[in-house]
């Protein structure tokens, strides 16, 4: 293999929700990794791996729901870690949580979080984390037998387990996050998270305390009653992954199922909500 790269550096309307879809599907492909931009996302594939029809199956570049342009372009050895650390911002959550690389500076936080991005180069969609994070600091876990449904880089599974929650499931869907997961356990010590690789499917027979996830809104509405039926009594649900407008349509399947609205945290027209059953 060369050390050329191809480099495509797209532009994507709307930008959090698109950069995670486009990001997964490139992922099917040749490409091995990601940069978050002010944009969009920047993707990398080995120049011996690619050809002009790369992006041809590619099913949201045809989607009516994103505006998304690109530019492309040969690149030569490209130093991963020093994209990471352009590119890396670690999330500081009213001072009580910080979650950041291996090169950022440890802070005074009570819950200092390290993780390695791999692929991702980055934490995901800060908004939805950062109140997801907000929710897990309010909530007494401890003993919660405890559910983070698309891990991606298992940060909030992580805090759970910092927090006193245990046991706790983490699941995602792609490869890498499972085994980014699965580093970025062990990297933080932890000793009660258990990983797996799979979608909804797995959580069948299985019962929790508490269930985090976040994802995104059609995930959400599909898998829903999902996390009713595997939500023990008095059980709390913790939402995020979409919009203020989503909304109506998040409450009404929850309500319908028989849960409770408790809180709303709302950041840059993402939101998180949280329920009880």
């Amino acid at each position: 293999m060369s050390n050329i790269y191809i480099g495509y550096h797209f532009t994507i309307e709307p930008k959090e929700l698109g950069s995670e879809i486009l990001i997964a599907q490139l992922g099917e492909k040749a490409f091995e990794s990601f940069t978050e931009t002010e944009t969009g996302v920047s993707a990398f594939v080995q120049k011996d791996l690619w050809d002009e029809m790369i992006l041809d199956e590619i099913q949201i570049l045809q989607s009516e729901e994103f505006k998304i342009d690109y530019t492309f372009e040969e690149i030569e050895q490209v130093n991963w870690n020093e994209e990471w650390e352009k590119n890396f911002e670690p999330i500081d959550v009213d001072g009580n949580c910080h979650v950041r690389a291996p090169f950022h500076p440890k802070t005074d936080a009570e819950f200092d979080i390290v993780i390695e991005p791999k692929m991702s180069f980055g934490t995901g969609h800060h908004e939805t984390t950062h109140m997801m994070i907000q929710h897990l600091l309010e909530i007494d876990v401890t003993g919660l037998k405890t559910l983070d449904m698309g891990c991606g880089t298992a940060i909030l599974a992580i805090l759970a387990e910092m927090k006193g929650a245990q046991p706790i499931d983490a699941i995602d869907i792609d490869n890498w996050c499972y085994l980014n997961s699965i580093e970025n356990a062990e990297r933080n010590n932890c000793e009660h998270i258990t990983v797996y690789e799979g979608d909804a499917a797995l959580l069948k027979d299985k019962k929790y305390d508490l269930i985090i996830a976040n994802i995104n809104r059609n995930i959400l509405l599909n898998d829903m009653q999902s996390y009713v039926d595997c939500l023990n009594p008095k059980g709390t649900l913790l939402l995020s992954g979409f919009y203020v407008e989503d909304i109506p349509f998040i409450d009404a399947s929850c309500t319908e199922k028989g849960l409770t609205y408790v809180k709303k945290f709302e950041r840059n027209n993402w939101v998180s909500l949280k329920y009880v059953n």
